[in-house]
């Protein structure tokens, strides 16, 4: 008995590893949204914390979304 646990059996009907997907999402967010976000930032006027975390979501939202559709299309196109 070698102490290793058995492999758990996984389903993937379209072939996408969602997981994969979210994780590189959420890497490359932060690696590429937040200089976007911090130099979109310098040609705003942000008076106040709450207008500086609102622009921050705004735009982090967008980028958010554009990464991971791009992501997921990158994942769909090199499927195994």
């Amino acid at each position: 008995m070698s102490g290793v646990p058995e492999p758990v059996e996984t389903t993937n009907p379209e072939g996408v590893d969602y997981g994969w997907v979210m994780q590189v999402t959420f890497v490359t967010t932060i690696l590429v949204g937040a200089p976007i976000v911090a130099a979109l930032s310098l040609q705003a006027d942000l008076p106040t914390w709450s207008a500086r975390a609102e622009f921050a979501i705004r735009v982090g939202a967008v980028v958010w979304t554009l990464t991971a559709l791009a992501v997921f299309a990158y994942a769909k196109r090199h499927q195994e």
